[in-house]
């Protein structure tokens, strides 16, 4: 054995039996087996080594006759006794102890032969192309159904939030309508004590006078809209007075009852 540089052969007496890479080399092994949830799975197994040493030569070349063969088999060993225990999920979850697992078991294995491992790695996982997709699946009805979920919550938000505008906007304008009958009370107030102090006539007279008037507008506006439904109204000047006594009524029966409920407290 002699290491490199430049070395002298006599002829017919030496010869060369073969040549040895000191450098490290990678071995690729693919391995179809199966999980403890009956998956098949090939996995890609890449084995990096080297010969430990130019003293190490000897060994390596005449102790082995095939050493990537004899490496391939002690790999398929491992990796057999190992991932049928698995379930598939597993195998992908835990692939460096896998790995490591063949490093030992290699390693202690390949230093009787001169070899020496620098790292084994399982390079790929794959199940077979129907589960592949079974998984993918899985995967996607997932997401879709997370997907939904917030589609839901976002859409509840929104549903909530018309749902308190449309309160807060209906608040606001019972506020202003509110607001608009005080207006309007207290502008028909001073408008009657006005028009009684001028005309000389009592308050009920020109409460009279302003139903008339309110009717009358109400004719005109309803007569301007071709599309307004039909209004079956008592149109006489005595009909607006009728509504007026019905009004006051109204308001007396009401004083009336709230002094009624006064007493009782």
């Amino acid at each position: 054995v002699v290491g490199p540089g430049i070395h002298v052969k006599v002829p017919i007496m030496d010869r060369v039996a073969g040549r040895v890479s000191i450098r490290v080399q990678e071995l690729n092994v693919s391995i179809k087996t199966k999980t403890n949830d009956n998956v098949f799975v090939d996995l890609l197994i890449a084995v990096q080594y080297f010969v430990d040493g130019e003293d190490k030569v000897w060994d390596a070349f005449y102790r082995l006759t095939n050493p990537q063969a004899q490496m391939e088999s002690w790999i398929f060993d491992n990796v057999r006794a190992k991932v049928p225990g698995m379930i598939l999920d597993s195998v992908f979850e835990n692939k460096e102890e896998i790995a490591k697992e063949i490093e030992v078991s290699l390693s202690a294995r390949l230093s009787e032969y001169g070899y020496k491992l620098v790292r084994a790695l399982v390079n790929d996982i794959q199940p077979d192309k129907g589960v592949a997709d079974a998984m993918n699946e899985i995967n996607r009805q997932q997401r879709l159904r997370v997907a939904a979920e917030h589609e839901g919550e976002a859409k509840k938000i929104i549903v909530i939030k018309e749902a308190e505008a449309d309160a807060r906007s209906k608040e606001l304008s019972g506020e202003g309508i509110a607001k608009q009958r005080v207006a309007i009370v207290a502008g028909l107030r001073e408008s009657v004590k006005d028009a009684s102090d001028a005309l000389g006539v009592n308050a009920e007279g020109v409460m009279t006078l302003v139903l008339m008037t309110q009717y009358y507008d109400m004719l005109t506006d309803v007569g301007k809209n071709s599309r307004t439904n039909t209004i079956m109204l008592p149109h006489t000047p005595g009909a607006v007075g009728e509504l007026r006594e019905q009004i006051i009524s109204a308001i007396e029966i009401g004083k009336v009852a709230g002094t009624t409920e006064d007493r009782k407290v």
